[in-house]
């Protein structure tokens, strides 16, 4: 009998590592997946939190992990990085290219899905996490700011934002957003630009909505490095901030630590 207990216990520790996943492996949901890279020192009795990462266009989940210096701030701040995979080319949001009818609700329940089997697979904890996506993937943190905003202590698009135009209206209560945005950016201008038969939005359209529907009131001037911030709080202590820096339509990975002390600051991780 021991021998046989002990047949099927190596049985299933050579049968486990296929069923697991990482940053080299997908995490399946259903016909769906994202990958996810531990911290160093990730221990299972300790709970951590987590950078959920929408790729931008043409991209995936396996280029996202692909970012070294990504993956080393996460792992820094001891924070796991879950890379989102769009099923196709690009996230199916409202007005986006080829998708016209889109409600973006295919995209919601997945990420709602994502955010349940990571912190049922991993100790993720599910109050420490920041929604954030470069390009298109800062579109997608637009939409699900507005959408689902108590998915994600914290959302922070970098050089996206909505389809055309923001939204009439948001889901409640108000989420905090850290919008970072190159102020020569060609491919997402701020001001938006034709794209086929829509366009992309402008930025400063989507924080005065925004504005006004999570009642921020007057923006402080500041700065971090060559970031030059105007930021905003409501009564509840959210966190609206706007912050330009030189350039164009380019990505850093310290703008998401930026991001993380933000939220973490105002007390949202």
């Amino acid at each position: 009998m021991r021998l046989i207990l002990s047949l099927i216990v190596i049985a299933v520790g050579w049968g486990a590592p296929a069923l697991a996943c990482s940053a080299q492996s997908d995490c399946m949901l259903g016909t769906r997946s994202y990958r996810i890279a531990l911290p160093e020192g990730y221990d299972p009795q300790h709970p951590v939190g987590a950078i959920v990462f929408a790729h931008g266009y043409r991209g995936s989940a396996a280029g996202v992990m692909r970012n070294i210096s990504l993956r080393r701030v996460a792992s820094d701040m001891g924070l796991a990085l879950i890379a989102a995979d769009a099923d196709g080319d690009g996230w199916i949001l409202p007005h986006a290219p080829r998708h016209p009818e889109a409600t973006g609700a295919v995209e919601f329940d997945y990420f709602t899905a994502l955010v349940r089997d990571a912190t049922s697979r991993f100790a993720i904890d599910g109050d420490r996490m920041m929604m954030t996506g470069f390009s298109a993937g800062g579109m997608m943190a637009w939409a699900l700011a507005c959408a689902r905003p108590g998915l994600f202590a914290g959302f922070a698009p970098i050089s996206g934002t909505y389809w055309r135009a923001p939204p009439a209206d948001c889901a409640a209560p108000a989420a905090s957003i850290v919008h970072i945005h190159g102020d020569d950016d060609p491919v997402v201008p701020l001001a938006g630009r034709p794209i086929g038969p829509t366009r992309q939005g402008d930025v400063a359209q989507s924080l005065a909505m925004y504005r006004g529907f999570g009642d921020f009131g007057a923006a402080r001037a500041t700065t971090s490095g060559d970031l030059r911030c105007d930021i905003r709080n409501n009564a509840p202590g959210d966190v609206l901030e706007f912050c330009l820096f030189a350039g164009g339509h380019s990505f850093r990975s310290e703008f998401v630590r930026f991001a993380w002390g933000r939220f973490r600051a105002a007390g949202q991780l």
